[in-house]
């Protein structure tokens, strides 16, 4: 049977063979890979076989609205000339759309450049009201149990978050279903990827994992590289290198170390021009021509070069790369992936040629090791199970994660360059790679999935400290691409603006929030608030419970406070520091030493806690014999005992649950070189 999609018809050739069949006004010869447009929905019954016997290959033959030049490069019509090739279609069956005039274009993007401006600042102004105003829509006599207009709004949108969630979900099971009956997963496998690994002092056990797990890929040998590049040429850093050839050594492993990389500091003849600038080595230089020979002749490659952050690291491996590939899978080497997780992401890609990137479900590789990576495992899944899943249901996910993301290689050499000399105030860009990729995809208006079937698991920081630093990095550039993705938003769904818009102001309301409560704030309101914060997550929490079918997830209301308290004033640092460069988190050969994420957090608590001693002796010199205070006070006891008994029984259940079955790494970060 036929599948209709964004892009236009697919058909599946096994069962329609030979038999010209109308789709979506498409006509397709089947088997044959060729169709045109054609002005009606007969069946193109006088075509054969025959008539397309000129094409080498099974490809489409466009209209001349025709599709973006990013296009061609997909298997079947891989130049313009080639797509020439195609035989004429009949001229008494078809009829060429007109093209739009340059002015009408232009027009038309102003247009939606003005409405999608006007939307943005309408969900700003509704929300600022909604906060400001503090409109009650219900109350009780006293006014102490009351639920407010802006309440209303943030419930309405995790409803609505949740609701699109769950229908991307049927969606991607559905379409498994139907991929399952016609064995598309099959189809799926004649395009060649290269699996690109992003390593730094890693850890040699999760280092060997994620090369053992890469070689486990269920994808055919002769479409699939694995290219690995270790960021760092020291003699301590070629462990890595060691431990790559050791994996694949039955696949003839080349390795290559080299002393620059393809930004070493060059200087040109003496007197010149530039002499000493950072720039480009040239394309002669003897290592360049090394590793991208190496690259593009052999299968499994590793590099080590010359330290320069992971953005170098990356650029090294796509730039090397070229165009010898379809797609291109980017991994972290702290990462596990699932033997099926290359196949399901090509799957999406072969979907749908409007779809640029896809991301999967990353997991949590060491959710025992502590409290940390234990709620740290369960607010990923939520992350990418509810949060990207609703973003995926409107075909703009905002971040394709570096442990798994796959993307169209002909459109990431398009911006390649763009993205390595990304600048923000005058400073290089070095954090926020992967995030910075997914906006340069969406800006050129290029969908962005994600699919919960193919799966990864990574590794995070068990330790507050490290948690913190790599929250504050990632925070860091999720305000600074916030800024770059807004010039976009008018090139995709209303949602992608509206969810920006929510989830760039949440911060700013709820520490503003909690420092008007503390200080101005009776006793009840400050409880009210706990217990309302609560009792939102534990509602999140219940359904992704019930989505997962995991009643473990209910503990993920306990990650409330860690937001309150350690990434929320993580947040404002980094919105200070967005100029500041570097990994941000350091490899996992040691432990981190940076303490200035804490210093926020310090500020903090000063702040509450200097708000709280005030609302408090405020409220001792008030007089409480008045009727209002007595219900005042009878709520202050009833909901103390029920936030009391809430943090008892989640403490206890994660007590009993999950601690007993932590057993933390002992020397998880010794590494024997």
């Amino acid at each position: 049977m036929a599948e209709r999609t964004r892009g236009g018809a697919r058909v599946d050739m096994g069962a329609w063979e030979g038999r010209p069949v109308w789709l979506s006004g498409v006509g397709v010869i089947a088997g044959s890979g060729w169709s045109c447009p054609a002005v009606t929905s007969e069946p193109l019954a006088q075509l054969s076989l025959t008539d397309v016997s000129t094409c080498s290959r099974p490809r489409l033959c466009w209209s001349s609205n025709d599709p973006p030049a990013a296009l061609w490069p997909q298997r079947g019509w891989e130049s313009k000339q080639e797509r020439r090739e195609c035989p004429a279609r009949p001229t008494a069956m078809t009829q060429d759309a007109p093209k739009p005039t340059p002015a009408a274009r232009r027009c038309s993007g102003l247009a939606r450049r003005v409405l999608t401006i006007a939307f943005a600042l309408l969900i700003l102004g509704l929300m600022t009201w909604a906060y400001a105003a503090g409109v009650p829509l219900a109350s009780d006599r006293y006014g102490l149990l009351a639920f407010g207009l802006y309440g209303a709004f943030l419930s309405a949108h995790l409803l609505a978050q949740s609701l699109f969630a769950y229908l991307e979900h049927r969606r991607v099971a559905a379409a498994a279903r139907r991929a399952a009956a016609r064995g598309r997963l099959d189809a799926a496998t004649a395009r060649s990827v290269a699996l690109t690994i992003s390593a730094y002092q890693e850890d040699p056990a999760y280092l060997r994992q994620c090369l053992v797990s890469a070689r486990a890929l269920l994808y055919p040998r002769a479409r699939l590289r694995i290219l690995m590049v270790v960021d760092g040429n020291r003699p301590e850093d070629l462990y890595m290198v060691d431990m790559f050839r050791e994996v694949f050594a039955d696949e003839d492993p080349a390795t290559y170390v080299w002393d620059g990389n393809y930004h070493q500091p060059w200087e040109p003849a003496a007197g010149a021009v530039g002499a000493g600038a950072y720039r480009e080595v040239e394309a002669e230089d003897p290592g360049r021509l090394a590793v991208e020979a190496l690259v593009r002749t052999r299968r499994c490659v590793c590099v080590a070069q010359r330290w320069g952050g992971k953005r170098e690291v990356m650029y090294t491996a796509f730039k090397a790369l070229g165009d010898s590939v379809d797609y291109v899978q980017v991994c972290d080497s702290d990462t596990r992936l699932d033997p099926m997780a290359l196949l399901e992401l090509v799957q999406v890609l072969d979907e749908d040629p409007r779809v640029g990137a896809v991301g999967g479900d990353v997991r949590i590789l060491n959710p025992l090791d502590s409290w940390v990576s234990f709620l740290s495992s369960l607010r990923y899944w939520v992350a990418f199970n509810v949060e990207r899943a609703c973003q995926s249901y409107f075909h703009c996910v905002s971040c394709i994660s570096g442990p798994l993301g796959l993307y169209r290689n002909n459109l990431l050499q398009q911006f390649l360059e763009a993205w390595y000399n990304q600048k923000f105030l005058g400073t290089h860009c070095t954090f926020g790679d992967d995030r910075h990729l997914t906006n340069r995809m969406l800006s050129m208006g290029y969908a962005t999935k994600y699919t919960s079937r193919s799966r990864c698991y990574s590794e995070t920081p068990s330790s507050f400290l490290r948690w913190l630093s790599q929250q504050t990095r990632w925070s860091k550039s999720y305000f600074r691409e916030w800024l770059y993705n807004a010039l976009w938003w008018h090139r995709h769904h209303a949602w992608m603006t509206y969810e920006a818009v929510v989830s760039g102001l949440f911060p700013f309301f709820v520490a503003a929030t909690v420092l008007r409560l503390f200080y101005a704030g009776r006793p009840w309101a400050l409880l009210w608030v706990l217990l309302c914060v609560q009792g939102v997550a534990l509602a999140k929490a219940a359904f992704a419970a019930w989505l997962r079918g995991c009643l473990r997830m209910v503990l993920l209301s306990l990650y409330a406070p860690l937001y309150m308290c350690g990434l929320l004033p993580a947040k404002f640092l980094a919105l200070v520091t967005m100029n500041q460069s570097g990994w941000g988190t350091s490899g996992r050969r040691k432990l981190a030493a940076n303490y200035v994420p804490l210093l926020p957090l310090a500020l903090w608590a000063l702040l509450l806690l200097g708000g709280l001693v005030r609302s408090v002796a405020h409220e001792a010199r008030a007089d409480w014999s008045g009727p209002s205070r007595a219900v005042e006070a009878y709520h202050l006891a009833a909901g103390a005992g029920a936030y009391v008994g809430y943090w008892v029984v989640m403490l206890t259940l994660y007590w009993v649950g999950v601690r007993r079955l932590c057993r933390r790494r002992t020397g998880g970060y010794r590494v024997q070189v």
